[in-house]
């Protein structure tokens, strides 16, 4: 049985399906990888398709499904998913952890400290730009959480329209700004901090649920504790994985991940992947050098169901999740779709296909 109680009615492989096999995953992460400079018509028909590792993935034919007398049998998916569509507030918070410290120069060292970047559904119409400070839609909530982890020598405010388009669907996100691995890092951006990070999301998580719960804070009765989500890019994707799945940095709380052209951390004494863990959503651009889609095609085939690869043809490291359209537009649909089965249970996993699936742009391969 597929998503959503479909059944399949073909049994293909297509070349989506052979290109990932072709692909050989290797275990784990194999070699240093070069680093992000600085930013400069008709019915889909569902299929099951037989790849590699025994997966059963769910594909879309692009001829039409037609009912008695040739009439379509069920409209097309949505455009855009989510019941709600709401303001965008923003607010800038200092999240301090006393019990860990970075070093600066000179030997120098400081209280470890996470300046906050948080999205969440606001009143006030709808639109693209965030609102700083407005009240929130408290009376709507609680609303999920999702926290974001941006990748090297960048930070928060290039993916804001992605992370505007989740709070615009009814989630509160949260983007820490990594203290040393940040485009605005003391002395530049240092890699070799990349093993604190997993621990920085989870006291990220720690402190917002403290707001929450806290009956006279401005984000009082915000975020729903039993729905959070991890999510990241490139060095914040194998920050996010390593939250969702690692052995030592695994947070029971997290209950869904994506990870963007991310990979498995070294030093974290390997992955559990365990039945039962958090869905894993991942998308990988094929014609990524930084992030090269073998990492990605590791995990995702060590990763328990469910779990989904969105891979994003031709497409590069970071254009897909910032700026370069339609790929950024689809992954905003997918992510969203997977956010509201996974953390609202919205019954939305019918469309992910669809949704993912673009001639020429995108594959979606599902194993739910």
């Amino acid at each position: 049985m597929l998503a959503g109680g479909l059944g399949a009615s073909l049994v293909s492989r297509s070349p989506d399906a052979r290109a990932i096999c072709q692909d050989a995953p290797v275990p784990g992460r194999l070699a240093s990888r070069a680093r992000l400079p600085p930013p400069a018509h008709g019915r889909p028909l569902l299929t099951l398709l037989v790849t590699c590792g025994g997966i059963a993935a769910l594909s879309i034919s692009s001829a039409a499904a037609a009912g008695p007398g040739g009439q379509e049998a069920a409209p097309a998916p949505p455009a855009v998913t989510g019941p709600s569509q709401f303001a965008v507030g923003l607010r800038v918070l200092r999240l301090v952890d006393p019990s860990r410290t970075i070093r600066l120069a000179r030997g120098r060292s400081e209280p470890r400290t996470l300046t906050t970047y948080l999205r969440y559904p606001a009143l006030g119409p709808p639109s693209g730009t965030d609102l700083p400070n407005a009240p929130p839609a408290a009376a709507q909530g609680p609303f999920p959480l999702v926290v974001f982890g941006h990748g090297f020598a960048v930070t928060p405010a290039l993916y804001a329209g992605l992370l505007q388009s989740w709070a615009r669907a009814g989630y509160v996100v949260a983007a820490p700004e990594f203290p040393l691995e940040s485009a605005h890092a003391p002395g530049g951006p240092d890699e070799s901090d990349l093993i604190n990070q997993p621990r920085d999301m989870s006291f990220v998580i720690s402190r917002l649920l403290a707001k929450s719960s806290v009956g006279s804070a401005p984000l009082a009765n915000l975020i729903d504790p039993a729905h959070i989500a991890v999510a990241g890019q490139s060095d914040g994707g194998e920050t996010a994985l390593a939250v969702a799945d690692s052995r030592r940095f695994r947070d029971p709380r997290v209950g869904a991940a994506v990870i963007l052209s991310g990979a498995e951390m070294s030093g974290v004494g390997g992955y559990g992947f365990a039945p039962g863990g958090p869905p894993l959503l991942a998308i990988q651009g094929t014609a990524d050098t930084i992030n090269q889609p073998r990492f990605t095609y590791a995990f995702f085939k060590a990763a328990q169901r469910p779990k989904y690869l969105l891979r994003l043809l031709g497409a590069q490291h970071l254009p897909p999740y910032t700026r370069e359209q339609p790929q950024l537009a689809i992954v905003e649909r997918v992510t969203r779709a997977f956010f509201d089965d996974y953390l609202k249970r919205s019954q939305v996993l019918q469309w992910l296909v669809s949704l993912g699936n673009v001639p020429a742009i995108s594959a979606l391969v599902a194993d739910p």
